[in-house]
């Protein structure tokens, strides 16, 4: 087993380098023809052969940097089509910065039409490359076989979930704890990849854990609120003995003016570049039914302190006539044809520029909630306060690695992971990771009408 994911992980690598070595040499071609020509003939540089290979690394690492942080390199482990819009969007970001590196160079703006071929003979590359490597590497390793063990709670949606997948995994067995401990090893020590341990009391966990992990068993596990807590502590040494620390506060001082900072310039920016936008979108609200453009409603920031979010108004002028509260549901009768078009593109989100300006909101932390919303969540899960230990944000750890019908308890735990491992380039990587949900359909669906809004727990 540890040879052939050895194997694995060397061929996701190999196919991931040389992709970047293909996409590097589209950029050196054009570097060649077009760009050091220009640079050349108007005086501007003259590169011998180290000036060249610097040109062309400088271009590899970013395009590595970028790729990285995306998952271009996660072959196999994401599904092709994320692959394919994570290799866009990085791309899209190296030849940019490469762009601006080279008007520099020439103290003037270059022809665009190069980087912009370059661009397009990489993404068709790009379509070819990711569909040949999924394909091959689907047919070297079948899908993992796996065994889930579960408590009591309904497993429908994991299984759904792993089921979505049914080219990396295949459920062999499901199994409840409650069979006994005995059988349970007996049943581990089986013909499977890996082992889920799902929602099982914590004490039967812990010992399978060690267990599976003494005969080198892959585990996939469902960590509970105080896992997510001790993964973001700070790890000391009381003399010899290793001791976890987590603090009464979250983000430092300095964390907190380098965040306010970054608010303020990016709120500042991003208003001059879209109000264009801003402003089309507000004709075409009050064109289609005549009722208000901007949409005020209560929502609760850090400590708990409420404020009026803004939105554009994506719902009918009576959306919430009867005076209950509650999230959009899958295929929504009350959002307009206007409202689809702009929560699919997340404009209706744009005036919450202004609530960063003010300060009431920030780019990056967990998104605001109404309080009559908060109240019913924490009758069920009272941790949910958690979440209010920082100033709510435009987006988040649960919208870039979730989805907007995501479990409030799921949630929960992506907010909390944000809170506890918080850095200021964990809020940059998050910014530019936002961008990449914006065009996945699935980050907007609306909750089933047979989800819950709160799950009990345990």
């Amino acid at each position: 087993m540890k040879r052939v994911e050895s194997l694995k992980r060397l061929i996701i690598l190999q196919l991931s380098f040389i992709g970047l070595l293909i996409h590097t040499a589209v950029y050196a071609y054009f570097w060649f023809r077009d760009y050091y020509p220009y640079l050349l003939y108007h005086g501007k540089a003259k590169f011998f052969r180290n000036g060249h290979l610097l040109i062309i690394l400088i271009y590899f690492v970013l395009l590595f940097f970028f790729a990285n942080m995306y998952g271009v390199l996660k072959i196999g482990y994401l599904k092709a089509t994320d692959v394919f819009i994570s290799e866009v969007f990085a791309l899209l970001f190296v030849n940019v910065i490469s762009y601006f590196q080279i008007s520099l160079m020439a103290n003037w703006v270059v022809q665009v039409r190069p980087i912009v071929w370059t661009m397009l003979i990489q993404i068709i590359f790009s379509i070819v490359w990711v569909f040949v490597c999924d394909t091959c590497y689907y047919k070297v390793f079948p899908p993992r076989e796996i065994l889930i063990i579960h408590g009591e709670r309904p497993i429908d949606d994991i299984v759904a979930k792993f089921e979505s997948r049914k080219e990396k995994y295949k459920i062999a067995r499901s199994m409840n704890i409650s069979e006994g401990m005995e059988a349970v090893k007996k049943e581990i020590t089986g013909e499977y990849g890996a082992v889920v341990l799902w929602d099982i009391p914590v004490s039967d966990r812990n010992y399978l854990l060690k267990y599976c992990y003494s005969r080198s068993i892959r585990v996939y596990m469902m960590p509970k609120i105080s896992d997510v807590l001790v993964k973001g502590a700070d790890q000391l040494h009381l003399f010899d003995t290793p001791v976890y620390l987590t603090r009464e506060y979250s983000l430092k001082v300095e964390q907190r003016l380098a965040k306010r900072m970054i608010d303020l310039i990016c709120s500042l920016i991003l208003l001059v570049i879209a109000s264009p936008f801003m402003l089309i979108t507000a004709i075409a609200i009050k064109a289609y039914d005549g009722g208000p453009v901007l949409y005020k409603q209560v929502r609760c920031t850090v400590g708990r302190r409420e404020f009026y979010i803004l939105k554009f108004r994506s719902m009918k002028v009576d959306a919430e006539k009867d005076g209950v509260a509650r999230l959009a549901s899958k295929n929504d009768s009350r959002i307009t044809p206007i409202g689809r078009l702009i929560r699919a593109t997340r404009i209706d989100e744009l005036p919450q520029l202004l609530n960063i300006l003010k300060g009431d909101m920030s780019f990056i932390g967990p998104r605001p909630e109404r309080p009559e919303i908060i109240d019913q969540y924490m009758e069920e899960m009272p941790e949910f306060a958690f979440r209010m230990k920082v100033k709510a944000g435009l987006a988040g750890y649960a919208q870039v690695y979730g989805k907007y019908n995501t479990t409030p308890y799921d949630k929960l735990k992506l907010d909390l992971t944000y809170i506890e491992q918080y850095s200021v380039w964990l809020d940059l990587k998050l910014m530019l990771l936002t961008l990449k949900i914006l065009i996945k359909p699935e980050s907007t669906e609306g909750v089933e009408n047979t989800q819950t809004t709160a799950m009990k727990r345990k």
